[in-house]
Parts: C-alpha cells; sequence; structure tokens
C-alpha cells in the first residue's frame, strides 16, 4: 500500500471511530435544544395523568411537561401509544422520553434512568359504590380484582392477592376498560395508583368509590428516560426544574388543579424497597 493510501485509509477509519464514539456519548439535552424541541410518548387513557378530551390531549403530565419544556426553552411533543408500547418504544429510541406516569420499581430501573417523583404511586382499590362487601383492601377474599397489563399495580395486586383465599387477578388493556366492567358488575374492583382511583371516584360517585387504606409499599411515579450517559444531563436539568416548580408553587398549582390538593413530594431520589 502506497503511503497516500495508507494515509486516506486511516483518516476514514478514525473518522469511523470518531462517529462511533459521538453516537454512543451523545448529549441528549444538548440534541434537544439544538432542535429546539422535545419528543414524549405516554397513554392518553390514564385520567388524570393523561386523557384525550374531545380529541385534545389533556392532564396532569400534559400541564406538567408543557411547563418543564417552558423552563427547558423547547416547544413539547407528544405521542398517543398503548401503555405496552411506551417503554419498549423508550427503548427503541422512537421518542426522547416519556411523559407517561411510570412507577418506580427496582427492575425497571435497572433499564431507565427516572427523575424525581412526579406523584404518588401507591397502590389502592375502587369499588362499586354502594358495595358494603368490601371495606378493607383485606376483604378481596373470593373477589375478582382488576389492574391494567403490564403495570406496576399488577405486579403489587399480584403479591398482595396472593395473601387472600380465591381472589381471581383480571389483566385489562386500559383501566378505562376495567373500570367499565366495573360499572357493569363484571369485576369486584379496580387495584390503580391511589391518585388514579381518587379522580375516578370524584368524577362518578355514583358509580365508583375508593377504599381505604391504600395497600403495598409506598411508591412514587416519575418520567422515564434511557439509560446511560446519554440521557444524564437531560434528566438532571428537569430535575432541577421538578425541584424549582414545587419551590415556587407552580407543580402544586397543577396538582390542585388534577388531585384536588398539593402533594408534597420528595427532592432526591427516593428509596425504593
Amino acid at each position: 500500500m502506497r503511503l497516500s493510501s495508507f494515509v486516506k485509509t486511516a483518516a476514514v477509519c478514525l473518522a469511523g471511530v470518531t462517529i462511533g464514539f459521538s453516537s454512543v456519548h451523545a448529549d441528549q439535552l444538548a440534541d434537544i435544544k439544538a432542535s429546539g424541541k422535545i419528543h414524549f410518548a405516554t397513554e392518553m387513557l390514564y385520567p388524570p395523568f393523561d386523557m384525550l378530551v374531545n380529541g385534545k390531549y389533556e392532564g396532569f403530565c400534559r400541564d406538567l411537561a408543557d411547563l418543564v419544556t417552558g423552563e427547558l426553552g423547547v416547544k413539547p411533543e407528544y405521542q398517543d401509544l398503548p401503555w405496552t408500547a411506551v417503554l419498549p418504544g423508550l427503548e427503541a429510541g422512537k421518542f426522547d422520553m416519556t411523559n407517561a406516569p411510570v412507577t418506580i420499581t427496582h427492575e425497571r430501573m435497572e433499564r431507565y434512568t427516572f427523575t424525581l417523583p412526579i406523584s404518588d404511586a401507591t397502590v389502592g382499590l375502587v369499588k362499586r359504590t354502594g358495595d358494603e362487601t368490601i371495606k378493607t383492601p383485606d376483604d378481596i377474599a373470593g373477589k375478582t380484582i382488576a389492574a391494567q397489563k403490564g403495570s406496576a399495580e399488577l405486579d403489587e395486586l399480584k403479591i398482595f392477592a396472593a395473601n387472600f383465599e380465591g381472589v381471581t387477578v383480571k389483566e385489562y388493556a386500559s383501566t378505562e376498560d376495567a373500570y367499565a366492567d366495573l360499572a357493569a358488575g363484571r369485576i369486584d374492583a379496580v387495584a390503580n395508583g391511589a391518585p388514579l382511583g381518587a379522580f375516578a371516584a370524584s368524577k362518578r360517585p355514583e358509580l365508583f368509590s375508593t377504599v381505604s387504606p391504600p395497600f403495598g409499599e409506598k411508591s412514587y411515579y416519575a418520567w422515564a428516560a434511557r439509560k446511560g450517559e446519554q440521557s444524564a444531563a437531560l434528566v438532571t436539568e428537569i430535575n432541577a426544574i421538578l425541584i424549582k416548580l414545587q419551590d415556587d408553587g407552580r407543580l402544586g398549582e397543577v396538582q390542585k388543579k388534577w388531585f384536588g390538593q398539593a402533594i408534597e413530594l420528595p427532592k432526591t431520589f427516593p428509596e425504593v424497597k
């Protein structure tokens, strides 16, 4: 090989290495700010966090993401996906991060990077109004209890139900489908994050009531980004914004709008049991 050919070949190889290194260590935050937009995905069937009202995307996570992206100085883009496609889509790089309320678990922490909590996620039950056979979560023996397929609430329900005789756990594609069957009397209760259950009961009190207290371990919802160094700066900046929004009261206002009360959240990452 002549020297000139060797130099050209070496230059091409070095460029390839540089491109590869850049892609591995890409700064997602820098890319988002350069493009002026951030692409979120969620399932818009999860009131009061995410829902479609007359074709318009509304909810707690929409309002919070609008505030966060305003602080970031970028424009948000929102994609509606079935819940079972949200986390796989994140891993596949189809969008930047979720603005879905994802329950923080040990298993998920191995695969994703979470923001600070955006809401409490401790699991509670919703029953039909007037059903006196379920007064506490311990009254589920012999009952059919539902939860959303692929959710942390389903996992928590299965663990809890194992303590009682004759509990049937039924899985649904969406929580709204489960509530429809609950109203029709085809199931006895729905397990869901306590804020979601309270919202459902407040909107349709003639149909649904919450069961106190919540059951299972204390848990939180957060937004999820891809695992790795490329998302570190993005999550760090979003965390700083979440703390700012909590300190200046704007987060509390959004909570009051959708949950009926302001909820104090951890300003450091919570211990996950």
